[in-house]
Formats: structure tokens, C-alpha cells, sequence
């Protein structure tokens, strides 16, 4: 069984209260795109095994897949196994939720193979086990407005075609929110509507809190976006806390364009060109 386990940006991010745990909890909107990490599953009567192609990420059984298969058969009781091999490609670190599409993609393909054991809403809840970005790739959507810790989602409409820009910065999530501490933080409402239908309309309220800290300790991240902006996207943001900065357009030609222009002045930066999904993609049976 072979699934790809997609990037995803975010069109708007706001921190909200911290928790008395320490947990803050936030306010997004997710939107998957068509740059994947892809896994493959083979069940076993044997122990869950896991190979990583393409990046070192230390080990096994702190991986995210290891960890969302390990979950999944506890919950299942079951003594089942599982034979996978995860193909990086989404950088780690990079504000892009590689790690945690892996496992929701896990999630969802596990209870694909072996029947649907679990509801959406039982799974919903071992995503939230395993990070605040797993329940939107635990839903398969392709958009949506989350809160909480992650686990309210709200279907948004949306598509566009997207500029990534794959820093080699690892910006980390932690220092993000230490950070965040001393930053100045805005009270802009956030409300988001059920469908965008404008990249303008959306440029009216997107935004990322993380952007004002890492911005002042990385400025060539907020040069970059500047960059992106001035080449012609009507949006253009750092993702999640970084360090991949991403701009929207309206056309893929346009996308290109600006790729293309992009690498003249930003050499050293990997571009790539995505497009935005409307579902994330189903597990496929391998011939």
C-alpha cells in the first residue's frame, strides 16, 4: 500500500491563551499542497519496522510514523505488524508539517488496510496524541480553519497555485514559541470565511504571529518574503514557524514566472511550484 503524505502551508496562524500545561493553543488555516513525503505499507505478523529514505531523522522510535502505527495497533489491541519505508521529501523543520502528514497519512492508510476499525472521530483522537498538526492530516482534508489544540477543523474552500521557498534555516517550533513570549502580539479578529474566493480577499486577514520573532532573529526570511511579494504574489508568508516562506498566485504560469526570477536574485534557495489540494490523496494498493 503506497500513500503520499502532502506539505502543507498556512494562510493564517494566530497563538492564542497558553494553557496552564504550558500548551498554547492556536487559531489556522491549513491548506495541503502537491509536495509529498510518500510511505509505503506492508502488514506483517511480525513487530512495526520503519526505514527512512532521504533524510536522517534520528531515531526510529521517535519518528512520527513509528510512533502513529505503535498508537494505532494499542488502540487496536491487536498484534499485528507493519513493514514501512518513508521517502523524504519534505524538509524537516521547515514549517511545511512534513513529519506530521507522515503520521496522519499513517493513520488514515492503517485503518484503510484493515477494514476501518476506527471512526473518524476515534482517530481524530489519536492525532491529537501525537501533535497539534496531525488531526488536519488525520481528516484527509484538503483546507480547513483549525483551533484548540488542532482538533476543531472547519472545511474552507480554497485553491491556488503556490511558490515554496526551501530554506535550509531550521527555525524549530520551541524557539519559535519561547520567543513568542516577548513579541508584541496583535488582536485582529480572525474570522475567516467558508470560502476564499480572491487571493486579494485573503490578503485582507492573513497572517502569522510567528513572523515578527523569527523574522527579527532570521532577516533574510523577511528579505525573501519581500522578495516573493515584489515578483507578484498578492500573498506571501513564512510557514508555520518556519524557516519555508511561500508566496500565492493566480496561475501556475505566473508561478513560473516568478520561480524563474526568484532564482536569479536567491540562488542558493530551492523553489518549488505546488498547487493546492482539494483532498489529500487515498492510500493506493502498489502493483
Amino acid at each position: 500500500m503506497l500513500v503520499r503524505a502532502p506539505a502543507k502551508i498556512n494562510l493564517f496562524l494566530r497563538v492564542l491563551a497558553r494553557e496552564d500545561s504550558g500548551y498554547h493553543q492556536i487559531e489556522t488555516l491549513f491548506t495541503a499542497v502537491n509536495f509529498y513525503d510518500e510511505i509505503q505499507f506492508q502488514l506483517t505478523t511480525g513487530e512495526i519496522s520503519l526505514r527512512v529514505v532521504g533524510s536522517d531523522l534520528g531515531p526510529i522510535r521517535e519518528n512520527l510514523v513509528y510512533r502513529a502505527a505503535t498508537l494505532f495497533f494499542s488502540r487496536m489491541g491487536a498484534s499485528k505488524g507493519e513493514d514501512i519505508i518513508l521517502q523524504k521529501k519534505i524538509p524537516t523543520e521547515s514549517g511545511l508539517g512534513g513529519g506530521s502528514s507522515d503520521a496522519g497519512a499513517t493513520l488514515r492508510t492503517l485503518n484503510f488496510m484493515l477494514g476501518k476499525p476506527f471512526s473518524s472521530s476515534v482517530l481524530m483522537n489519536m492525532a491529537i496524541q501525537l501533535g497539534a498538526d496531525v488531526p488536519f492530516f488525520s481528516s484527509g482534508l484538503g483546507a480547513a480553519l483549525a483551533w484548540g489544540r488542532g482538533e476543531r477543523l472547519m472545511p474552507i474552500g480554497f485553491h491556488s497555485h503556490v511558490v515554496l521557498a526551501l530554506t535550509s534555516i531550521p527555525v524549530g517550533t520551541a524557539g519559535a514559541y519561547d520567543g513568542l513570549v516577548l513579541s508584541r502580539r496583535t488582536t485582529e479578529s480572525g474570522v475567516v470565511p467558508r470560502e476564499i474566493t480572491s487571493l486579494e480577499q485573503l490578503a485582507t486577514f492573513s497572517s502569522n504571529h510567528f513572523e515578527e520573532n523569527v523574522f527579527e532573529r532570521y532577516p533574510e526570511l523577511e528579505d525573501l518574503r519581500q522578495s516573493i511579494e515584489r515578483v507578484g504574489s498578492p500573498v506571501a508568508r513564512l510557514s508555520g514557524s518556519g524557516g519555508t516562506v511561500f508566496g500565492l498566485f493566480r496561475t501556475a504560469d505566473e508561478a513560473h514566472a516568478a520561480t524563474n526570477e526568484l532564482s536569479r536574485y536567491w540562488p542558493d534557495i530551492q523553489f518549488v511550484v505546488a498547487e493546492t489540494l482539494d483532498s489529500q490523496p487515498e492510500p493506493n494498493v502498489l502493483t
